[in-house]
């Protein structure tokens, strides 16, 4: 299976790929600009050596959508809809995880606070303008931090909740994700439950700047899954 990261040569879009890479899973690295990816891509190859061969490259975002099977979608919510409108006639039938998190930075406020969007959350945004296409959308990844995908080779002690409408692509999304050591991923529901994972973000980011922190997660406990 190909995965293609769009806006992956950020923090956590690049760390994603990174771990994923690790694993043995063929990654496409996607920005607005190819050459960016590319440039991005052999930097990560060299950093990685010890683990090579690592089956990734760069591409514009288009053509990191084409390509891949299942999409992972890694960009500021001020970027959602001009990126979406650019990917979306390659996202039919394909499984999305959305990261998207609406923290008020996008509007010049605080980072460590929850924008609230319409209709609900930047998931369901993202589910609405993709409709029609087949795209199976869910939310994941929101709450990693991208220190801790960075922190490689460190395990990372997280669970990360996902919620989807699509239950078949919500088991294949949880079984990638669980290829990167320690981080459980955890099934909460339907894709309208995207705002009670979205808003757990700007709690741990407001919590990392209270305690000096760059690692915070949370686990869930207590509960068989």
């Amino acid at each position: 299976m190909k995965i293609g990261i769009i806006g992956g040569t950020g923090p956590q879009g690049l760390g994603i790929g990174k771990r994923l890479a690790i694993e043995g899973e063929d990654v496409v690295i996607g920005s607005r600009q190819e050459e960016k990816a590319v440039s991005v891509v052999e930097t990560v190859k060299d950093e990685l050596m010890e683990y090579a061969p690592l089956k990734m490259v760069g591409m514009a975002n288009e053509d990191a959508a084409k390509e891949a099977d299942l999409i992972i979608m890694t960009v500021p919510l001020q970027a959602q809809l001009p990126t979406l409108k650019g990917i979306k006639e390659f996202c039919t039938d394909k499984i999305f995880l959305d990261a998207t998190v609406p923290l008020e930075t996008a509007i010049g406020g605080p980072v460590s606070n929850l924008l609230h969007c319409n209709p609900g959350s930047a998931a369901e945004r993202t589910a609405k303008i993709l409709e029609g296409t087949g795209a199976k959308v869910i939310a994941a990844f929101n709450n990693i931090s991208n220190s801790h995908l960075g922190n490689i080779p460190e395990p990372i002690d997280c669970d990360c909740l996902i919620c989807g409408d699509d239950n078949e692509a919500k088991e294949i999304a949880i079984e990638l994700i669980e290829k990167i050591p320690n981080l459980r991923a955890i099934d909460i529901g339907k894709l309208e439950k995207a705002h009670l994972i979205e808003s757990i973000t700007p709690l741990l980011i407001g919590l990392n700047i209270k305690y000096k922190s760059h690692y915070g997660g949370f686990r869930i406990t207590g509960v068989d899954f």
